[in-house]
């Protein structure tokens, strides 16, 4: 696995940020953004000791194809008994973490109550994805971010795409390039009384390729390798349709999703 990294800052900003940081420090003190205790132990990251300690990461066994978690002694890939059977577009999907406990309650912060300011720590708990063995051996700086859309109606109401905010950060980080590729063309029903193949088939139509706007530079996608990102992963409904388009439609020749939390 290999990328970019963020951009080497110039000699000037290696030496006036840590000042800067120090000061800001100073008067605001730097906070774990699960509990708010003062993070005055010298801890790199947003989190203090006993919050990290909660954060309920994704750890073997699970899925080799939706990435659900499972108790158990298994000791070799398995496919989960949702997926069996069932023809899905991605490769494979990989989550950060389970969505429970403050991951769960970070996410719904974010999307919910417009803490924007967590969109930096949940887009570092993303990054753990690109960690994934299945990747080690991909150059990353070759592949694109996009992000799951928002229909127009819900991403107004919102304010913003919870999606798009974490491909931004996490190309931040990475170097990763983010592009807008999909648009959302309809709302759909609510998918939480259908079986999966309802599921899939309420889905159809929802999503096309993102018109290039006048102004904007042209991205293809014919022959890219693409990590889809959302928050949350449940059933694989709405990724697979996602990835549907950017393959078949787009001409992308392979489809990750990457997402914080496994629901």
């Amino acid at each position: 696995m290999s990328f970019p990294g963020p951009p080497a800052p110039s000699r000037l900003r290696r030496v006036v940020d840590p000042l800067l940081q120090a000061v800001v420090d100073l008067i605001y003190p730097r906070l774990c953004c699960v509990c708010k205790v003062p993070l005055d132990d010298g801890r790199p990251g947003w989190f203090c000791k006993v919050c990290a300690d909660e954060l309920p990461l994704m750890e073997p066994p699970y899925c080799k194809v939706c990435g659900e978690f499972y108790d158990g002694a298994f000791t070799n890939e398995f496919r989960c008994m949702n997926c069996d059977g069932r023809r899905l577009e991605f490769e494979f999907a990989v989550a950060a973490c389970r969505a429970e406990g403050v991951v769960r309650e970070m996410i719904h912060q974010f999307k919910y109550e417009r803490r924007l300011q967590l969109r930096a720590p949940l887009a570092t708990l993303l990054s753990r994805t690109l960690q994934d063995p299945r990747l080690a051996d991909e150059n990353l700086a070759a592949w694109a971010l996009v992000p799951v859309p928002l229909h127009r109606s819900r991403e107004l109401d919102r304010e913003f795409n919870q999606s798009w905010e974490l491909c931004v950060r996490l190309s931040g980080l990475t170097g990763i390039p983010a592009i807008q590729a999909l648009s959302r063309m309809r709302e759909t029903d609510s998918q939480a009384s259908l079986d999966r193949d309802e599921r899939l088939k309420n889905l159809r139509g929802a999503f096309a390729l993102r018109k290039t706007r006048p102004w904007e530079e042209k991205v293809t996608l014919q022959g890219r390798r693409i990590l889809l990102v959302d928050d949350v992963f449940t059933t694989g409904a709405t990724t697979s349709e996602c990835a549907r388009v950017l393959r078949r439609e787009g001409g992308a020749e392979k489809v990750v999703v990457i997402t914080v939390a496994r629901g």
